[in-house]
C-alpha cells in the first residue's frame, strides 16, 4: 500500500505519524510546499511579541519525520492528479516526477482569502497564511526597528487573525489601526457581549478600531501605503486578514466535488473511493468545514485508524472550543463556530 498525502500541517502530519505506527511497512510519501519543518501554524499570530518564534514555532524538522520512514518532499508542488492513472505530478526543487498512489490524502490546508476587490492592489499589502509570510513581515519590521522607529500598521479585518495580529503588534510596541466592515468584531464567532469586550481589550491596548468600514482599495503614497475609504489613511504597512479559502484548485481540475471546501462523506472519502480529505479543505456532509487544531487532529488519527483497518465507524466531530489568541481577552460565552 503507498500512501500519498499532500500537505504538512497538523492534518498530514498527524496522518502520517499515526499511519506510520499502525502500519510500519506501508510506503507512506508526504509533499509539501514548506521548507522550514512542520510547524505551529496558530501561533503565527503571536509572531511579533516572541523573538524567537522563527525557531520555537517548529514543532518537528523535516529529518526528525524522514528518520521515521516517511518520505518527505519538501519545497515541491503538487500540479496535477489523475484520478484514472492514480497518479499525481509533482513539481520540485529540482525535478518533475509522476508518483503513484494507492491512497491519496489531501490536506493542502487554506490560503488567505483576498476579496476580489483588494487583488489588482496585491503588491501594496502583507497578508498572514504561512511561515513564510510571517518571516517576511518580521524583516519588513525589523528594518524600522533597527532604525530606531516603530511602522504605523493597517489591518484589514476584525475577524480572529486580524484580532489576533492587531492585539500582538500592540502589545509589542507598534501603531496599529484595524478595519473592520461590520458594526462589531468577530461577529461570527462572539456573542454580542464578547465583542464589546474585545473591542474594549484591543483598544486598552493601543489599537485604533474602525468599524462599518468599507475598504475601496489602497495606494502607495511615497514611502507609505494608503487605504483608501470615505477617506483616505497612510500608514507603513498593511495587512489583509479577511479569512480563508480552502485549497480546492486541485480537486476542481481532477473533477472531484467541490462546494466550500472538498466534498467528503462521514468517512473523509471524496467522491474518488481512493482519495480522501481532511482539514481546512474537507467539507462534510453538514456543509460545514471544521478548520481548528482539535478536530483536524481528531480526523487526522481517526482516517489513519480506518485506512489501517482499526476504525470501523464514520468520523464524528469531537467537542471543541477555539479560543481568539488576543492579549488579555477571554470570552464569557461559548464560541459561535
Amino acid at each position: 500500500m503507498h500512501i500519498v498525502i499532500i500537505g504538512s500541517g497538523v492534518g498530514g502530519i498527524s496522518f502520517a505519524e499515526k499511519y506510520r505506527a499502525l502500519c510500519p511497512d506501508a510506503r507512506l510519501t508526504l509533499i509539501t510546499r514548506e521548507n522550514d519543518g512542520y510547524y505551529s501554524r496558530p501561533l503565527l499570530s503571536r509572531g511579533f511579541s516572541t523573538n524567537t518564534i522563527e525557531q520555537s514555532i517548529i514543532l518537528k524538522p523535516f529529518d526528525k519525520l524522514r528518520a521515521q520512514s516517511i518520505d518527505i518532499i519538501s519545497a515541491a508542488e503538487v500540479t496535477a492528479i489523475n484520478p484514472a492513472e492514480r497518479t499525481i505530478a509533482v513539481n520540485g526543487p529540482d525535478q518533475q516526477t509522476l508518483l503513484s498512489y494507492d491512497k491519496l490524502v489531501l490536506a493542502q490546508g487554506s490560503s488567505a482569502f483576498i476579496p476580489p476587490p483588494f487583488r489588482p492592489y496585491d503588491e501594496l499589502f502583507f497578508r498572514l497564511n504561512n511561515l513564510v509570510d510571517l518571516k517576511k513581515l518580521r524583516r519588513f519590521r525589523q528594518g524600522f526597528l533597527d532604525r530606531n522607529r516603530r511602522p504605523a500598521w493597517a489591518i484589514i479585518g476584525g475577524g480572529l487573525i486580524g484580532c489576533e495580529v492587531a492585539s500582538d503588534l500592540a502589545v509589542s510596541g507598534d501603531p496599529v489601526t484595524l478595519y473592520h466592515a461590520s458594526g462589531r468584531l468577530m461577529e461570527r464567532q462572539l456573542a454580542t457581549e464578547d465583542s464589546v469586550s474585545l473591542l474594549n481589550v484591543l483598544k486598552g491596548s493601543g489599537v485604533k478600531v474602525l468599524l462599518h468600514q468599507a475598504v475601496q482599495g489602497f495606494s502607495r503614497e511615497g514611502d507609505k501605503v494608503s487605504v483608501n475609504t470615505d477617506v483616505s489613511a497612510a500608514f507603513d504597512a498593511v495587512i489583509v486578514a479577511t479569512g480563508f479559502k480552502p485549497r480546492t484548485e486541485l480537486a476542481e481540475q481532477a473533477g472531484l466535488e467541490t462546494g466550500r471546501g472538498i466534498k467528503v462523506n462521514q468517512r473523509l472519502q471524496t467522491s474518488d473511493e481512493h482519495i480522501y480529505a481532511l482539514g481546512d479543505v474537507a467539507e462534510l456532509p453538514n456543509g460545514k468545514l471544521y478548520a481548528f487544531i482539535l478536530p483536524i487532529r481528531n480526523q487526522a488519527l481517526w482516517l489513519a485508524g480506518f485506512l489501517a483497518g482499526q476504525e470501523d465507524k464514520d468520523w464524528q466531530p469531537p467537542a471543541f472550543n477555539p479560543k481568539a489568541k488576543v492579549h488579555g481577552f477571554e470570552a464569557t460565552h461559548p464560541y459561535l463556530f
